[in-house]
């Protein structure tokens, strides 16, 4: 697997306190650090379900970048301590094995909004400088609320929200609500609530309009407050997409979401859902394959992958995608489902009977396999009436009894189930133009009438597929070779690489630029990163002190301090990688 270019994993964060109730607390900063790099739109940054897969195993950070497909992994720990707080963080080159670059940070827990910015823009500038330019803002994270005992607390209710369970949902709401008290003007504090809320209500583990009021309330709140957060949009994209099935609106804001973080993980996954709706397959692939780059060890994204599969046809695709799904995450609920229907479609009878084994709706499941491989299957009478009932608002989560109606005898029964479901906009059949149980009746007269999408192929053009260079960043041809004039003079008449502690923020006060242009300006003039550009310099003049008779009484890592470089392993790396030999056996070759 070859790394993509500019690409980090944030690993969670090392609890260093002594106390486990702190757990909460380290993974939040390492969360927030995650958001605030996704912030970099040239910067692949994986999300928190599958940086966080590696939380207490201990692997080898060569194997955590090739699972996760990035060239830089950052590692660290955490020691709170009343107000106090001291983070330690280090990046590693995944391909090398080594750190090349690591700090320690001692604040006041006050400044804990101001210490994510820091270390944030040092990470993003660590990277550039190993991997090549991109354009990094002044800053990288804002201040969500003046209260330091607020944040603590929305951090325990995501804490507890992130375990996705009815119990946790509740008790994340409580702490959120505590949040709030402490800070009215808290807007990630009632977003999060209006996801938490929503989650209930289509659960089924609030009274629905209970909890949608509730939701609607902390929504009306939110938005007076600060409507630049991807919240906001995505807070409209449940109400129009499977509420209301209006799927231009949904677009609308899912796009949104997406203009605000090209990465968001519910905005690419609603993109992904919204086009296999309308059976834009290629885009949804697109979709879908995004959210497997940013997020590639979670289980949802690959039953995303798989429904996409499914519904062209490519069953074994979609079994073997689906399995992967299940190994990740095995309680996926959809997934069970879908690997049942894909085995259905496959025949494969002896793996149907063993994941069917001790499952609810077995019966459904054994009838559905006959009715599509087999001639003479027949729906017990029993069924047809419970079946020719109304539709109550709780039913199964998957439509088997629509499923089979579809590919018997009782197709008219079918399609007027399909259509009573439709008219309630369930969203267990909002793919039903796709699905290939439900296939028999698009023959029916009345099928293409059922519903009609308001969202066209034409209209996916997401603007969040922007330039990545920002327009302030980019020099000209000729601003280049002015520059480059300048910045080769610099170091070869003031000779700055000596100095183990150079930076890019260094090199740009004295060319009078911003760290972006000269990120650039190394970037086109010499096709190198900013470090590879110093050590080069380095390099040289290490090979020019070796090969001097004065100096045979330094040893060679003596002699590579004295070239600037400021530690053992960075020096080894650059010069085996350049050279192709050690250190020792250059000199021995060259003496």
């Amino acid at each position: 697997m070859s790394f993509i270019s500019k690409s980090i994993a944030v690993l969670p964060f090392v609890n260093m306190s002594g106390d486990v109730d702190n757990e909460y607390f380290c993974d939040g900063i390492s969360e927030e650090i995650i958001n605030a790099l996704t912030k970099i739109k040239s910067l692949k940054v994986i999300a928190r379900t599958s940086s966080f897969a590696f939380k207490g195993k201990d692997i080898d950070i060569r194997k955590i970048g090739e699972q996760l497909n990035v060239n830089t992994v950052l590692e660290g720990s955490i020691k709170k301590s009343q107000n106090k707080v001291r983070i330690t963080a280090q990046l590693i080159d995944v391909k090398e094995g080594v750190h090349y670059w690591s700090r320690k940070y001692d604040r006041d827990l006050v400044d804990i909004f101001d210490l994510e910015d820091e270390i944030s823009l040092a990470i993003a500038d660590e990277v550039r400088n190993n991997f090549g330019y991109f354009d990094v803002q002044d800053h990288l994270v804002q201040q969500p609320t003046n209260s330091i005992d607020a944040y603590q607390l929305f951090l325990k209710g995501r804490s507890l929200q992130l375990k996705w369970t009815p119990k946790s949902i509740k008790k994340a709401i409580s702490y959120y609500n505590e949040a709030i008290a402490l800070d009215s003007k808290y807007a990630k504090a009632y977003y999060a609530n209006l996801q938490c809320y929503g989650l209930l209500a289509m659960w089924g583990y609030m009274p629905y309009q209970e909890a949608i009021d509730l939701a609607i309330n902390n929504l009306l709140i939110a938005k007076e407050i600060d409507t630049s957060l991807p919240e906001y949009p995505l807070s409209f994209v449940g109400r129009f997409f499977w509420e209301e099935w209006n799927f231009k609106n949904a677009f609308i804001h899912i796009d949104k979401v997406l203009a605000i973080n090209p990465n968001h993980i519910d905005g690419l996954e609603a993109m992904a859902e919204l086009c296999i709706v309308h059976g834009f397959f290629d885009k949804a692939l697109m979709f879908a394959n995004k959210l497997l780059e940013v997020d590639p060890l979670s289980g949802n994204n690959h039953y995303t992958l798989s429904h996409i599969y499914y519904y062209q046809h490519q069953f074994d695709k979609a079994l073997e995608s689906v399995n992967y799904a299940l190994t990740l995450n095995p309680e996926l609920e959809l997934a069970h489902h879908l690997k049942c229907f894909c085995l259905i479609w496959l025949n494969k009878r002896e793996l149907f009977n063993q994941l069917i084994q001790n499952t609810s709706l077995a019966e459904e499941k054994k009838l559905l396999f006959r009715l599509i491989n087999e001639s003479d299957a027949v729906i017990p009478e029993n069924l047809i009436k419970k079946w020719e009932q109304p539709r109550s608002p709780e039913t199964q989560l998957v439509p088997y009894d629509l499923f089979i109606l579809s590919n018997s005898s009782y197709k008219s029964l079918a399609f007027s189930v399909l259509k009573e479901m439709i008219n309630q906009r369930r969203g267990q059949i909002i793919n039903y133009r796709q699905e290939p149980f439900i296939k028999p009746l698009q023959e029916i007269e009345g099928f293409a009438k059922l519903h009609r999408s308001n969202l066209s192929l034409s209209d996916i053009k997401p603007s969040s597929e922007e330039k990545e260079k920002s327009a302030s960043s980019v020099l000209d041809d000729n601003q280049i070779e002015i520059l480059k004039t300048e910045l080769l003079k610099y170091f070869n008449e003031e000779e700055p690489y000596l100095n183990p502690q150079l930076s890019l923020t260094a090199v740009a006060d004295v060319l009078g630029l911003n760290t972006n242009k000269v990120s650039y300006l190394i970037n086109k003039a010499f096709n190198l990163n900013f470090n590879d550009f110093v050590n080069s310099y380095r390099l040289k003049q290490f090979k020019k002190m070796a090969l001097n008779p004065k100096n045979t009484h330094l040893t060679i890592l003596g002699l590579a301090f004295d070239s600037g470089f400021n530690s053992k392993s960075v020096f080894n790396t650059y010069f085996k990688k350049t050279e192709h030999l050690t250190p020792r056996a250059w000199l021995k070759a060259n003496s």
